[in-house]
């Protein structure tokens, strides 16, 4: 496989042939489209000074897809040929049966470029690489004397597409991904405790491996883990929670973006199925998911079926106002596809995703929310979290967070963990900040064992009457 630019109808298929494959292949269904992918990507990492990974991957394929009601029909190949692509429609038109399906109008087109097409795996030299690896284990460990380990990560990636629909439209993108990320752990009497901070998006790599990018992420590393160094035991109990801008926004993400995805309404198996319309948070509460956004990472040109990404009004001054949608589940809702079709690589199918997910920011002072915090805690960082969809249940880890009474920030707490629900949740938001941030871009997103990525934000807000799970 080569670095020259994927064009899979000039060196793997006939476009006037392979059009008539697949139009004969979806003949009868409501929907569907020929998903041809090549992706390469490559990896480093310095951890203790040695270097733990070297990779680089490359893989192409195509995915065929038919649809016809709530059933479709998918095959999928690594081989991108004429014999192949014939292989895969006899398998996707089983999902079509006797056909009788009137074909959707194809996706609008779009004249909008999101971020560069630069090959961002060929912008630096494997050497300068190495180097800035070195540079930042070496920095990291000159800013503070307890800093015992450094692990830095240089990673990126370039997704080529290009989407054919059964009248013979064609649409592609070419989507880059960048990312640095600096883990640090520092010991002091014989405690040990780490940070990590990192982040990118969908830009070339110069920008991250110039040393004021990578030195930043290094110093908010150490910080994070020197923190945790003074941290005190989580206390437990229901109580009220202020949460930072930026990063924080994964809560909403997970409690809250899931359930808001076409699928899960249609079906009915979401927390927030059946309520278009009403009030289901706070007043002030303007949630989005935009995929529009230049550069971030969760935006995208067009989905993977081909509709160009859109800036989507989920929940506005409370009210939910919208769902994210992909094309199948639009059509079968009788509502409009809203560019939210997604799928990890050609061996999957799309469904609906997010990209951007985000609240508004309100009018307050941050400094007044966590000044009006009695009792409670102040989470200003996230690890990881699990949600359920049906009942939006949610715990999340904080990484970051401080315990606040009368109004005064007092020790770092460690352990603490965040239990509640998200419907729940969206109605005891107390206040909103004037200080929505975005992500520094490090969000990966699974749903049904397929990952892409996203971005998250918010502003600081208070949440009232949370669960702290804690060990104090």
């Amino acid at each position: 496989m080569t670095d020259a630019p994927f064009r899979p109808f000039e060196t793997h298929l006939d476009a006037e042939n392979t059009t008539k494959i697949v139009r004969e292949a979806l003949s009868g269904a409501e929907d569907g489209e020929l998903f041809l992918e090549r992706r390469r990507s490559e990896m480093l990492v310095l951890d203790d000074g040695r270097v733990k990974t070297a990779s680089y991957d490359a893989a192409e394929g195509f995915g065929l897809r038919a649809v016809k009601g709530e059933v479709a029909g998918y095959a999928h190949a690594t081989e991108i040929s004429e014999s192949a692509l014939k292989r895969a429609s006899d398998t996707a038109r089983l999902a079509i049966g006797d056909g009788g399906g009137v074909m959707a109008p194809p996706p609008k087109g779009t004249n909008t470029r999101l971020y560069t097409d630069a090959d961002p795996i060929a912008g630096a030299s494997f050497p300068v690489k190495l180097e800035t690896l070195r540079e930042i284990d070496a920095f990291a460990r000159d800013l503070d004397p307890r800093v015992v380990q450094v692990t830095a990560t240089i990673a990126a990636s370039l997704q080529e597409v290009f989407i054919l629909r059964p009248e013979g439209g064609i649409t592609s993108d070419v989507r880059p991904m960048t990312r640095v990320n600096v883990s640090v752990i520092v010991e002091e009497n014989g405690r040990r405790e780490s940070g990590t901070a990192g982040g990118g998006g969908r830009v070339s790599l110069d920008g991250l491996l110039a040393p004021q990018d990578w030195q930043s992420k290094a110093r908010e590393a150490l910080r994070v883990a020197l923190v945790n160094l003074e941290a005190e035991a989580a206390p437990a109990g229901v109580m009220d929670i202020v949460l930072g801008p930026g990063w924080p926004g994964i809560l909403l993400h997970e409690a809250i973006g899931h359930g808001l995805e076409g699928d899960f309404n249609r079906k009915g198996s979401s927390a927030f199925a059946g309520l278009m319309g009403q009030q289901i948070a706070s007043k002030g509460v303007t949630v989005l998911d935009d995929g529009t956004i230049p550069d971030r990472r969760g935006s995208i040109t067009i989905d993977d079926e081909g509709t160009p990404s859109g800036k989507n009004v989920l929940i506005e001054d409370g009210k939910l106002v919208g769902y994210m949608q992909d094309r199948q589940n639009a059509r079968l809702m009788g509502v409009e596809p809203t560019g939210n079709g997604r799928r990890e690589s050609y061996a999957h199918i799309p469904m609906p995703r997010m990209t951007n997910t985000y609240m508004l920011g309100g009018d307050t002072d941050p400094g007044d929310i966590v000044a009006d915090l009695k009792d409670g805690i102040w989470a200003v960082g996230f690890g990881g979290g699990q949600v359920d969809i049906t009942n939006g249940k949610f715990v999340f880890s904080c990484t970051e967070a401080y315990r606040v009474k009368d109004g005064k920030v007092g020790a770092p707490v460690k352990g603490a963990t965040l239990i509640g629900d998200g419907a729940s949740a969206l109605k005891h938001i107390r206040a909103i900040g004037n200080d929505m941030a975005l992500d520094p871009g490090m969000g990966n997103c699974g749903k049904q064992g397929q990952w892409v990525p996203v971005g998250v934000g918010q502003p600081t807000m208070m949440i009232g009457g949370l669960t702290v799970g804690g060990s104090a």
